[in-house]
């Protein structure tokens, strides 16, 4: 069983085995190719929640109605990519194993891996709904292969052909588009094609991805690598609910808020508005 953390997500203090959503922090940034500072995102969207409310307008739903354990940050190692990703894969393993969902706050996208290899022990059919600006299916970033360039490639090795659905993404090198064109299926620039995907995959094992800087660098600047276009808040909120309240997520994350780059703080008021969009839908 893991112990309650002292700073916890807004509402995340149930009791370990009341909550059947488990979060974690995961603030890795060490392979960070452009602009660092993702390992500081979970302890502050932690801070900055409880700027929001617990209840959401848009769902009619509220927070404290339910039950949401935080267990906490990994203290994960900087000197090892390797080790780092193992820490991430064990705790998942272990929420996982105790009946409960994983919803991971990174950190770079790269930690995405940890979970996903987690999860994919457990679920042997795992799809995988990913939203992001950038495809990250590069096979090395100059020379090495755990990059958080190269997440959904690592990714695509564990899950297979067609079970990798791609939103939103604007940014890649060609050789990533020609990839996804033969082994995923990657909706560019936009949410177009998401209802279908969901009633595709219904009644289907998945597992969610979220990478913040699918939104306009205008909403949210607070990102490592910052693209040009995006979507907007409204757009990224309904997407995510209806991919959280309709799918069978077994496991989750939403990563690269890198807050330094946003003195403002808007960028992480974003990031918590989101998450608790996330959570209400998959309550």
């Amino acid at each position: 069983m893991l112990n309650k953390n002292i700073q916890t997500f807004i509402a995340c203090d149930s009791e370990y085995e009341d909550s059947k959503i488990v979060l974690f922090g995961a603030g890795f940034d060490g392979t960070t190719s452009f602009r660092p500072g993702t390992r500081f995102a979970p302890s502050a969207i932690r801070n900055e929640s409880f700027g929001i409310e617990t209840y959401s307008p848009y769902q009619n739903k509220d927070m404290t109605d339910y039950s949401y354990f935080d267990s906490g940050d990994l203290e994960l190692p900087f000197g090892s990519t390797d080790s780092a990703i193992d820490d991430i894969a064990a705790r998942a393993d272990q929420i996982l194993k105790d009946g409960k969902l994983p919803f991971m706050i990174g950190g770079e996208h790269l930690v995405t891996l940890g979970t996903v290899r987690a999860v994919s022990d457990r679920y042997k059919d795992l799809c995988i709904v990913h939203f992001d600006a950038h495809a990250d299916l590069r096979d090395d970033y100059l020379g090495q292969k755990m990059s958080h360039a190269c997440v959904l490639r690592r990714c695509h090795e564990i899950v297979g052909d067609d079970h990798i659905f791609q939103f939103g993404i604007r940014s890649g090198d060609r050789e990533e588009f020609f990839f996804a064109d033969e082994h995923t299926e990657m909706h560019r620039f936009s949410f177009d094609g998401l209802e279908e995907t969901v009633e595709k995959l219904r009644g289907r094992d998945v597992y969610f991805t979220l990478d913040l800087d699918v939104l306009d660098p205008s909403i949210f600047p607070g990102t490592g690598t910052p693209e040009a276009g995006g979507v907007t808040f409204d757009e990224l909120r309904k997407a995510v609910t209806l991919v959280c309240s309709r799918l069978n997520i077994v496991g989750c994350d939403v990563n690269e808020l890198s807050p330094v780059y946003d003195q403002s703080g808007v960028s992480t008021a974003v990031a918590c508005k989101i998450i608790r969009e996330m959570l209400l839908a998959l309550s």
